[in-house]
């Protein structure tokens, strides 16, 4: 692992570079959610199968993941995402000239395997190029980049498509898509392969296959893939729904208004950020622990019905998923003892698994209104809270204390703080350490 500070243009580069991908991957993917009743129009379909714009692409992305990380281990992650962002915004660019619907489906498949380059190898490139120290406000600067990029594809799009048509929007959306991807290009850093010594190195399986196995059996991973297959799922079958439960009485609101709930995602934008510091001060596994606790309470306030409870209760809501989420994807490089690009491959696998099954789920729920829906999301949340709390490491218990709660399993490097009664015991007839040396509480 690289230990690229803070600090250094190197470290600085990586973050630009990712954010730019993260936003650029998640604009082409979200932005024809705002145009699904534009584009049923247009094409004489249903609203199910123009929703196809967008799980089309994201069941492309989960299938090809496991491949790219594949393409990654021979010819280096950063090249394998700039062939991935690419290819991704050529496809984009194409979409608005398409006139059969059969084609436009197909299109954004093959979109969606050209992006599924991009998400778990960025992951993994993160992992490995800036230090465990700054590794989790890296990975939540990047997540906070997929957050905006996906609110500004929605944003975009729904107002240009009322005023000019889906295409316009869409050609919109890919212009902003390949500026995201040009600045991709030019700034992401080739990795720095450091050759580990004899005595430090360690083995690492070869192939996908290997790797695939050793993500498997490891009980801390199995537990962060629960969290994005079920989480996610939540958090799509909130996003899904609850527009369709404020257009019905009692609240009978206007489909541009409730278009508006999107807008509660740019609170991920600063709890994904907020999630790695305290993450550093209690350990992600009681902050993961916390913000799943958080999506429960968040997801209850949304049953009755009363508009300011429903608004605080998915602000809550959305606020602690993407804590949630921050904390566990950051949390799979660090975890994986070998494939790292297998063990991201397959959390973008289960990410995206989760969002198509609970995406579907939840509208089957919603047919006993959205007590049930909701009634879905909160099993299926404390479901990932008990997993966990089952399967991750606990913190280590020893003397000196760490303040950072996890320091091999969590990847943090530990900072000790000694008790004031302690270090006066200890240092009773000697000379103090300098304050550099010891911290007291």
């Amino acid at each position: 692992m690289s230990d690229q500070a803070a600090t250094d243009p190197g470290h600085r580069r990586v973050l630009v570079a990712l954010v730019a991908i993260g936003m650029t991957t998640f604009v082409q993917l979200y932005y024809p959610q705002a145009l699904i009743p534009a584009i049923s129009r247009d094409f004489a379909v249903d609203a199910s199968q123009a929703a196809l714009t967008v799980s089309g692409a994201t069941i492309g992305l989960a299938v090809a993941a496991l491949g790219w990380s594949w393409v990654a281990d021979r010819i280096g992650r950063a090249r394998a995402m700039t062939i991935a962002i690419v290819a991704a915004a050529a496809i984009g660019l194409a979409l608005p000239l398409v006139t059969s619907f059969p084609v436009l489906i197909l299109l954004r498949v093959t979109q969606g395997i050209a992006l599924g380059g991009t998400p778990a190898l960025a992951l993994a490139y993160l992992s490995e190029q800036v230090s465990r120290r700054d590794a989790m406000a890296a990975g939540a600067t990047y997540i906070s980049g997929t957050v905006v990029g996906g609110l500004v594809g929605r944003l975009i799009a729904a107002p240009i498509a009322d005023v000019s048509d889906w295409r316009v929007a869409a050609l919109v959306a890919g212009v902003v898509s390949t500026l995201g991807a040009a600045i991709a290009v030019t700034t992401l850093p080739r990795e720095r392969r450091e050759r580990p010594s004899p005595a430090t190195a360690q083995p690492q399986p070869a192939g996908v296959w290997p790797g695939m196995v050793a993500s498997l059996t490891n009980p801390g991973q199995l537990a962060l893939y629960a969290q994005a297959f079920f989480l996610m799922g939540a958090q799509v079958a909130v996003f899904n729904y609850l527009g369709y439960r404020l257009e019905l009485e009692p609240f009978s609101l206007p489909p541009a208004l409730t278009a508006v709930i999107f807008l509660a995602g740019l609170s991920g934008a600063v709890s994904a950020r907020l999630a790695a510091t305290l993450a550093v001060r209690f350990g992600r596994r009681r902050v993961l622990q916390a913000s799943s606790l958080i999506m429960v309470a968040g997801a209850a306030l949304t049953i009755p019905d009363r508009l300011p409870s429903v608004l605080i209760g998915l602000l809550l809501f959305t606020t602690a998923y993407f804590s949630a989420h921050s904390i566990a994807s950051g949390w799979v490089g660090p975890m994986a003892t070998s494939g790292i690009a297998q063990a991201t491959s397959l959390y973008t696998l289960f990410y995206y698994a989760g969002s198509s099954l609970f995406g579907w789920l939840g509208g089957l729920a919603f047919a006993a209104g959205w007590a049930g829906t909701a009634s879905m999301v909160i099993a299926i949340t404390l479901i990932a809270f008990a997993a966990a709390r089952a399967l991750l490491p606990h913190p280590p218990k020893q003397d000196p204390v760490p303040r950072r709660d996890l320091v091999d399993a969590e990847g943090l490097e530990p900072l000790i703080v000694r008790p004031t009664s302690q270090v006066r015991r200890r240092c009773r007839g000697q000379q103090l350490p300098t304050r550099s040396h010891t911290r007291t509480l």
